[in-house]
């Protein structure tokens, strides 16, 4: 029999031994890495192969949570994400869906987790389906205070023009588009068109010094 790979991102190393066990006790489920903070989990997402990960959504000793974690592990794998928590609010539900994760699981319901692996895996479809319509409506959202034009200088710098193609390409004065990425930033509350671009590539999940 084919195994579910596990891959587990926890900074218990008490509750990584216990979970480990209990669900290498399935016969279709295998853990085949652990992560003990969002670095570890980032750099094994390179060179380990999994097919779930189950994530920690409050993790310790690292700038990165495990919500901005499973963002960042969405862009690198496409594993599906099952997060764990200790807390009960909806806010904590709305941003691990809106990062991508396809269940949200309190820990105290861990026996659950065989079942909640499978279905992850084997019946992503609709969860997916939802998934893809929130990540549209977070767009939209961030979106929705550019006007008209900005909102075309945006979508040009998201697919990678420069500033000179775009003064080309909409026939517009340098000082005019320096002025409109000027108004447009502000509206986005970053400090240049990259950090813009990635605030709304990760669904306003985003913390400018996350990478410094």
């Amino acid at each position: 029999m084919s195994h579910i790979k596990v891959f587990i991102v926890e900074d218990d190393a008490d509750w990584i031994k216990a979970l480990t066990a209990f669900l290498n006790r399935e016969e279709d489920l295998l853990v085949v890495g652990t992560a003990a903070n969002s670095n570890e989990a980032l750099s094994f997402a390179g060179s380990l192969s999994f097919d779930v990960v189950l994530m920690d959504i409050q993790l310790e000793g690292s700038r990165l949570d495990g919500i901005h974690t499973a963002m960042l592990l969405q862009e690198q794998s496409s594993a599906k994400i099952i997060m764990l928590t200790s807390l009960n609010d909806e806010r904590s539900m709305t941003e691990s869906f809106t990062a991508g994760a396809v269940q949200y699981l309190e820990k105290s319901r861990f026996r659950e987790l065989p079942q909640t692996i499978r279905s992850a895996y084997h019946h992503p479809a609709p969860m997916e389906a939802l998934l893809k319509e929130l990540a549209r409506l977070k767009r939209e959202e961030q979106l929705k205070e550019l006007t008209a034009a900005e909102r075309e200088v945006f979508e040009l710098i998201e697919d990678g023009h420069t500033q000179s193609q775009i003064e080309r390409k909409l026939h517009k004065a340098e000082s005019t588009l320096k002025n409109q990425i000027n108004k447009m930033l502000k509206k986005f509350g970053v400090k240049s068109s990259k950090e813009a671009v990635e605030k709304v590539r990760r669904r306003g999940l985003f913390h400018p010094d996350e990478d410094k």
